[in-house]
């Protein structure tokens, strides 16, 4: 049994999928699941509550902590917390390994530019002490012989049915729309993006490989070095639109910020929007080098073509 706690998010049902070249039964817990594959067994559940954890892992090989909260620091500093205390108790009452799901923001800012596994952990924002808070907790755990676990993290990211990306929301929607894309910082600075599909795939397959575990990995992305302007001109090609942009500053969006709550909530994010943004996945190619990483070519092409379905 491998269990994927938060399997409603961007990243779960896409992992659900590719679990099932691993093992024949999933389990999908969230606070309302839904079957991905027909045959899992579904598991509802609030993540912040210790006792539903330690159900709903019970039986469990491996576990992946992949849940989105909203994108609050207030409800990250109340919840995530609480949130890896019951997966990592609930994985050790239960002798399961524990995957977790993590992004870039608990990296010193100055490691932005080309950011691998060993960039020192100095976070500059206040969801990012969050994110530090509770990998070190995993961490700490790994170091006492607790548990086996991992630390897999992304980029930020895009693809089919994701619609919560910043790629999608300031780029792809506008020029959808026939508005001027925008974009957030300086659009003349490389960004990675990872793609969800190539995630997804990715972490099924370092949960499932033994001498993986205790450690931490940057998910394959791609690694052309697109900046935010090829960004805007590759889905304007793409989409056979007129390629329209704006970018917006970081005193832009702290004014935003003032009318608009997830403004609000990007502002203290933007160090990484005025500066190469590179994400490093070599340790990921050289282990596992016939993974073949999605081309943002051919990522953009799939996600155009996904959402006219």
């Amino acid at each position: 049994m491998q269990t994927i706690l938060g399997a409603g998010g961007a990243i779960g049902v896409k992992l659900a999928k590719e679990l099932k070249n691993y093992t024949e039964k999933v389990r999908l817990v969230s606070r309302s699941p839904k079957q991905v594959n027909g045959d899992d067994e579904i598991f509802p559940a609030n993540i912040t509550n210790k006792e539903a954890v330690y159900k709903a892992v019970e039986g469990s090989e491996i576990v992946y902590l992949v849940a989105g909260l909203p994108y609050k620091a207030k409800v990250w500093q109340q919840q995530w917390p609480v949130v890896m205390q019951n997966a990592i108790a609930a994985c050790k009452q239960h002798k399961a390994k524990l995957i977790f799901f993590d992004n870039v923001y608990a990296y010193d800012k100055n490691s932005i530019p080309n950011m691998t596994e060993d960039a020192p952990i100095n976070p500059p924002s206040n969801k990012g002490i969050v994110r530090a808070e509770i990998a070190n907790a995993l961490l700490q755990a790994i170091h006492k012989n607790e548990i086996d676990g991992m630390i897999v993290r992304a980029a930020d990211f895009y693809g089919p049915q994701i619609n919560n990306s910043m790629l999608i929301e300031t780029v792809y929607k506008n020029l959808k729309k026939g508005k001027a894309a925008y974009w957030l910082g300086d659009a003349n600075k490389v960004h990675s993006f990872t793609y969800t599909p190539d995630a997804a795939k990715a972490t099924a397959l370092l949960g499932n490989t033994a001498d993986a575990y205790n450690q931490t990995w940057h998910l394959p992305t791609s690694e052309e070095k697109l900046t935010g302007n090829d960004w805007i001109n590759l889905f304007a090609e793409k989409m056979n639109v007129k390629n329209k942009k704006s970018t917006f500053s970081t005193t832009a969006v702290k004014v935003l910020g003032i009318f608009n709550p997830f403004m609000r909530e990007l502002a203290e994010m933007m160090y990484q929007n005025i500066q190469d943004y590179y994400f490093n996945c070599s340790k990921f190619k050289n282990h596992f080098p016939s993974f073949s990483i999605t081309s943002y070519n051919d990522g953009v092409q799939n996600f155009i073509d996904s959402d006219k379905k």
